[in-house]
């Protein structure tokens, strides 16, 4: 008779093995309570073998302790004779829910995304890695083969033993592809590859379901899918779509769960913390920011992007204190970010690294001037702010009008509304048009702001008229909500 029959406890071993694996992954309960969704006195409980682990949370945490199978053998040896057997293979069991994804239309074709763009000879490439091999320096397939083995993904009846037998190719040409997009999409406002990143991604997700169904873990499938899911959901994100973009993130960060992918998951959760952070809810903000940190607590640029949302958090709640305490931690932790960092996320090292954290800094700062109306935390808003658009390219359009805006706003905040018109109106007319949804909430929170705070001054008049002569102009555009907005404030 087992130990844990004889105390009566037919949950004790597992805890024990439980608390094992999370100590030696460096987490508190706490951390892992954030990352699987419990409360961290649930999984103490589970942890003294007071309750029954439910089958979904068994694995789960498997798969983010990296286990191996290890607590689902002794999930299922706790449950005796018929309860399953304690040495079964040890691949990790996947939710057949994961190979399901958002319906939507797939007439696209993916070669005309990359029409005009660099194709990438090696990866790593635009901070992605090869989903088998990391940063190995895999090769991705000829520019021109690339387009047959991605078609094989999206036919009408995918062989899929086919894309099986040449998976490292099929899945260097999927992690090209996404590069591209990357690139002429998200860092340039190019073009909009929606339509040929989530059908693609639809094929993987197939493709994986596949893999799966033979008894392997489709490990590289569901890897490249997290990474196609975050950037459909950040293009829907472009097109004013928050539901839909919402829906992506949450099917990336189960992929990303099902296959321990750290640093996916992480970016993932920041996705979700910037949509979230978008109803000026400090509660979930803070709540996502946490978990950020909670995904690994030894990768200092995790370090830094949970401090960075936490600053964000803590300025919606008007807590100066805690906001200015993990602004000083953020750059702390990114000043000490090592060669591992920028392997795992090149995109927040260098010029770019310093204008992502800057402007983040900046965003929590002004957040925290409008929310106190303290003007001196304004004017250090408007010093981060001009330092991050100081290290911008100037193709990144759509980052540009994000910070042109939220210098406008820092300006305004800190009681110089001239100096905010004469920053805004140059853009105006680009902006408005946008169905970006953090530059519509940028230039939705200046616009109020002028308005409620600085109606009468001259130049804000003729700015509001501006906005009117948009809406007049625009018509079919999406602007005359914004000619309508200014006329109400105008006749406050």
């Amino acid at each position: 008779m087992s130990d844990s029959a004889r105390s009566g406890a037919p949950w004790e071993e597992f805890g024990r093995g439980l608390r094992s694996w999370r100590r030696r992954s460096g987490l508190t309960q706490r951390q892992l309570g954030l990352i699987v969704g419990y409360h961290h006195s649930q999984i103490s409980r589970l942890e003294a073998g007071l309750r029954e682990p439910p089958p979904g949370l068994v694995h789960r945490l498997d798969a983010v302790l990296g286990a191996g199978g290890e607590l689902a053998s002794l999930a299922a040896a706790s449950h005796g004779p018929g309860g399953g057997a304690p040495h079964e293979p040890r691949r990790i069991p996947l939710d057949q829910g994961l190979f399901t994804t958002p319906p939507g239309d797939e007439a696209d074709d993916a070669r005309a995304v990359w029409d005009g763009l660099p194709w990438p000879a090696a990866l790593p490439a635009e901070g992605l890695v090869c989903p088998l091999h990391d940063n190995a320096g895999c090769t991705t397939p000829d520019r021109a083969a690339a387009p047959e083995l991605l078609a094989r993904l999206t036919a009408a009846a995918p062989g899929h033993d086919e894309l099986t037998a040449m998976e490292p190719e099929v899945l260097h040409a999927l992690t090209g592809f996404l590069a591209c997009v990357i690139r002429g999409a998200l860092h340039l406002s190019a073009l909009d590859g929606t339509a040929a990143t989530e059908r693609l991604l639809r094929g993987v997700v197939r493709w994986a379901d596949s893999v799966h169904t033979t008894g392997r873990t489709p490990y590289g499938q569901l890897r490249i899918a997290a990474q196609y899911a975050q950037v459909a959901g950040r293009l829907r994100m472009r097109r004013g779509q928050s539901a839909v973009g919402m829906a992506w993130f949450g099917h990336g960060l189960r992929w990303a769960d099902a296959v321990h992918d750290l640093p996916a998951r992480a970016t993932l959760l920041s996705d979700i913390c910037a949509l979230v952070r978008l109803d000026d809810d400090p509660g979930p903000t803070l709540g996502y920011a946490e978990a950020i940190g909670a995904v690994d607590t030894r990768r200092r640029w995790i370090a830094t992007l949970s401090h960075l949302y936490q600053a964000r958090g803590y300025a919606l709640r008007r807590d100066g204190v805690e906001c200015r305490r993990h602004i000083s931690s953020a750059r702390r932790a990114f000043a000490r970010l090592g060669r591992d960092d920028g392997l795992e996320a090149p995109w927040l090292t260098g010029a770019e690294g310093e204008m992502r954290v800057e402007s983040a800094i900046g965003g929590a700062l002004r957040d925290l001037a409008a929310a106190t109306g303290d003007r001196a935390t304004a004017r250090r808003a408007v010093e981060a702010v001009a330092r991050s658009r100081a290290q911008l390219s100037p193709l990144m359009r759509d980052t540009h009008l994000l910070l042109t805006l939220r210098l406008a706003d820092g300006w305004a905040c800190a009681g110089d509304p001239e100096a905010a018109v004469a920053l805004a109106s140059p853009v105006l007319d680009e902006a408005a048009g946008t169905d970006e949804l953090l530059v519509r909430a940028e230039l939705d929170g200046l616009h109020a702001r002028l308005g409620r705070d600085w109606g009468a001054v001259s130049q804000v008049v003729d700015y509001q008229d501006q906005l009117v002569d948009l809406g007049v102009r625009g018509a079919g555009r999406g602007l005359p909500e914004f000619a309508s907005r200014a006329q109400r404030l105008r006749t406050r």
